[in-house]
This record gives structure tokens, C-alpha cells and sequence, in this order.
């Protein structure tokens, strides 16, 4: 991966900063994710996962959801509560 130095206005850098503690991510990954999607328009393709890149990571749950399968076994299994 090759580094590069960018100026940013001290408003711009303070947004930048927000929004990484935000996503609790880096600022190099949203410059990054920025970057991409400006070529992805300007090629007028637009993916699913760019629709919603911004939801990506904001809600509560396992941090290994995506990548451990415990979390399947019984999704989508109707579960039926006896009441007595």
C-alpha cells in the first residue's frame, strides 16, 4: 500500500476526525472509501454495499457476525413458544 500526505482545512480535518470516531475507524479508511466512490460515480456504477456503506458497522452485535457460523445454525428456524 503506497502512503500519501494530504492538506485539509482545520474544518474539513475536524470532520474527518468526527466521523472516524464515529465509525470507529480510521480517517485513512473513510479518505479511502471516499476516493473509491468518487470513481465508482464517475463510471455511474454504484453497488449495493455503496448504497449502504454508511449503515456498515452501526449496529450493536458481534464484532465476528460476518465470519462465525455459530450465529447460523438455526437462522431462519421458527421457534414456538408452548404457553400453559
Amino acid at each position: 500500500m503506497t502512503t500519501i500526505s494530504l492538506k485539509l482545512p482545520d474544518s474539513l480535518e475536524a470532520r474527518l476526525t468526527a466521523e472516524a470516531k464515529r465509525r470507529r475507524t480510521t480517517k485513512s479508511a473513510i479518505v479511502r472509501d471516499a476516493v473509491e466512490q468518487a470513481f465508482a460515480k464517475k463510471k455511474g456504477f454504484v453497488s449495493c454495499a455503496d448504497l449502504v456503506r454508511d449503515l456498515i458497522g452501526s449496529q450493536p452485535g458481534p464484532r465476528d457476525a460476518s465470519t462465525n457460523k455459530k450465529y447460523l445454525e438455526d437462522y431462519g428456524l421458527e421457534r414456538r413458544h408452548r404457553t400453559r
